[in-house]
């Protein structure tokens, strides 16, 4: 049975190795293809060590790390995350933003990936000043080669989560993908919920 336990700040580190490579693993999968690296994972990990009311909920399998979402108030985001939502006029305090959700394929279906969203939000409830809250996903051609034969998109599953798609926020995220000599830029779409 997994076990699900929040972290913020200086108690994360000792699990910043274990979790740049669940990354990795997780993301190398098709819709990301991500050709990651442990050096950029724990830099990229380290914002969430730093932030103010950042939350990363880890998901263990007795000692070993299976899953994780982060979430950190928008504020505190990148510029290409937070770009849309001001050109938009939203409230960066009142938007908290779900970075990413990363499970090991043999624990998916089991409940494991509605509980890393109620831990999240949960822990924006409970740091309060927050109207919304939102996440993005790369947006794949249906014809694209690499695309997995009866490959079911997270669409449902985000929706039975309240999260509503909203096209008119956009952004692109740059990484290297399998294949790729050089990162190269990916669309990404936002979903967004009242919190």
């Amino acid at each position: 049975m997994l076990r699900f336990k929040r972290f913020s700040g200086e108690a994360l580190v000792r699990y910043l190795p274990e979790l740049a490579q669940l990354r990795i693993r997780v993301f190398r999968d098709w819709p990301y293809l991500y050709d990651g690296d442990l050096a950029y994972e724990e830099r990229y990990l380290q914002t969430y060590i730093q932030a103010p009311d950042s939350i990363i909920v880890l998901a263990f399998d007795g000692d070993h790390v299976v899953g994780a979402s982060t979430g950190i108030p928008l504020v505190h985001e990148t510029p290409e995350v937070k770009q849309p939502f001001i050109e938009a006029g939203f409230d960066l305090d009142r938007v908290f933003y779900c970075g990413e959700s990363v499970l090991l394929s043999a624990y998916r279906g089991q409940g494991a990936g509605v509980e890393l969203f109620q831990q999240r939000e949960a822990h924006a409830h409970e740091v309060g000043g927050f109207d919304l809250c939102c996440f993005c996903g790369v947006q794949r051609p249906d014809d694209h080669p690499a695309r997995p034969a009866g490959y079911v998109p997270l669409d449902d599953f985000w929706r039975k989560r309240g999260y509503r798609k909203h096209p008119e926020l956009s952004t692109t995220f740059s990484w290297k993908e399998s294949g790729e000599a050089h990162e190269s830029p990916k669309p990404m779409a936002f979903w967004m919920k009242r919190l």
